[in-house]
């Protein structure tokens, strides 16, 4: 007898679906998985026959044939386990009727017939929702509110194979699961935890971090050693808006993937903030493995990307930034095909002008050699700095700004500013697809980086005298483009340009 059942494979964020056909013929008992299993689908086998017997269910005897369909795709994950469970239970008559045909299965099946829960459930349930006509979906009762941010499709969250042969017999009411997504948005909008206050003087790098983040705008921070750069950068997440409740999907479906969804709370609803240390490959910066899971940049979409002691990276781990940088996503390639992460994240690098950490520095004296500092600086590629478009140094903070407890403004306040600034922006770029001045290509540049006379004047100067490429004079127009922003203003000003040319002024220390 045949039955066939129905899941989800994830390849990246995009789904397709599974059938899962499960034949009984005669011959000699065994059971065999076709259909370019991975090796935990292949384990799934010695899963399901202890989860039926264990259940009070009869496992089949005869020749079991599970074939997982279309055949020209590896399936990875113990995520069918349950409907390959299924369908043994209908091809075997185990199931009263045909109801198990209307819904999508997920879930990892333990010994005892508990389902586990699995990764990547938000990301599935798209597809099903996109891909089937399915009446719902089925999943293990970790996952539920997970799923459930899915408002149009039906979730019903089920603890272990009995209780779903009573669902599926019509013996046991299940009621479709829902998520209050009104008090998960609302939690979006919280105080601040960590202020921008609480940092001593450095008003220049405040006011240069208050236009990153306005603008989404890449930033980094060069000075000595406790001048507080990682404090600042700690900060800076807490003066970017919210994420919309459409961003906050986006990232959790990464996070699904990646497996850091927690189900006490299974909406992201802070923008990221991820700090790797030097150490990080390149598989681990920008994803990789057998599965190909998101890395590091990826997980940092729609948020913070922070590198302390930027130079320490390693020289390939440093240049995987640059397609990121520039096209906000992630293509890693496999033998079995290319698989996409977004990656919209503001990257906030932070080193020391040397290796010792204090040239320039006029209360400890630089011990380093010229060829010791050049060999440090140059460890940044050019390339990689055309890409960054705020470049700020960060002096070391005066005693008289420590005892004078000067402080300056809260993250709260400054917030208000950036979020009116956003707001201009998420105007302009209405149904673009564009969500900052960050983002915008030569096209929008033109069309909405109009200079003044002055202003025109002021930016051909400076590109002749700092001899910037034409990548950092679109990212000097993107920069005055948030200033002006930031200010009110429709069109760029003499000013708007002066002040984002002075943050491509350390573009000549590295040459």
């Amino acid at each position: 007898m045949l039955a066939v059942t129905k899941s989800i494979a994830m390849l990246g964020l995009e789904g397709y679906v599974v059938d899962v056909e499960v034949d009984i013929s005669n011959g000699l008992p065994g059971l065999e998985i076709v259909g370019l299993p991975g090796a935990s689908v292949k384990e799934s086998k010695e899963r399901v026959r202890a989860a039926i017997k264990n259940s009070g269910f009869v496992f089949p005897l005869g020749r079991i044939t599970v074939n997982l369909a279309p055949a020209d795709r590896r399936k990875v994950g113990p995520v069918f386990d349950l409907p390959i469970a299924v369908g043994l239970l209908a091809a075997s008559g185990q199931l009263a009727n045909d109801n198990y045909r209307k819904y999508v299965f997920f879930g990892e099946l333990s010994l005892d017939g508990s389902l586990r829960g699995v990764t990547g459930i938000l990301p599935s349930v798209v597809a099903a929702r996109d891909n089937t006509t399915s009446e719902g979906v089925i999943v293990p009762t970790e996952n539920r509110d997970e799923a459930a941010l899915v408002e149009e499709c039906k979730v019903y969250p089920l603890s272990n194979l009995r209780q779903l042969t009573g669902f599926l017999n019509g013996t046991e009411n299940l009621p479709r699961h829902r998520v209050d997504i009104n008090s998960l948005v609302g939690q979006m909008s919280l105080e601040p935890s960590e202020n921008m206050a609480d940092v001593y003087g450095q008003f220049r790098v405040k006011r240069a971090l208050e236009v990153a983040a306005a603008g989404g705008h890449n930033v980094i921070m060069i000075g000595p050693p406790g001048s507080g750069k990682t404090m600042m950068a700690r900060r800076l997440s807490h003066i970017i808006p919210a994420m919309s409740f459409a961003e906050a999907l986006e990232v959790t479906k990464i996070y699904s993937i990646a497996g850091l969804v927690k189900s006490e709370m299974p909406l992201v609803i802070n923008r990221p903030f991820r700090s790797p240390h030097h150490n990080v490959t390149k598989s681990g910066m920008v994803g990789g493995g057998s599965i190909a899971k998101p890395g590091e940049i990826s997980l940092s979409h729609y948020g913070t990307l922070f590198m302390d002691e930027f130079p320490e990276f390693t020289r390939d781990t440093l240049e995987s930034l640059r397609q990121p940088m520039e096209d906000g996503r992630v293509c890693i390639s496999r033998v079995n095909g290319s698989i996409e992460y977004p990656a919209r994240m503001m990257l906030v690098a932070a080193m020391n002008p040397c290796p010792c950490g204090y040239q320039g520095d006029v209360s400890r004296e630089c011990t380093c050699t010229p060829a010791q500092v050049a060999r440090y600086k140059s460890r940044v590629s050019g390339p990689l700095l055309d890409r960054i478009d705020i470049h700020i140094e960060v002096p070391r903070i005066k005693y008289e700004e420590l005892r004078e407890d000067k402080r300056g403004e809260g993250s709260q306040k400054i917030r208000k500013r950036v979020v009116k600034a956003r707001l201009i922006q998420q105007e302009r770029f209405a149904g673009t697809g564009i969500n900052s001045n960050a983002a915008m290509g030569n096209k929008e540049i033109r069309l909405h980086c109009c200079l003044e006379g002055k202003a025109a004047a002021l930016i051909k100067k400076a590109f002749d005298k700092l001899c910037l490429s034409a990548r950092a004079y679109s990212r000097v127009l993107k920069v005055a483009r948030t200033i002006a922003d930031l200010n009110g203003t429709e069109k760029i000003t003499e000013n708007d340009i002066a002040e984002a040319v002075q943050y491509r002024s350390i573009d000549r220390s590295f040459k």
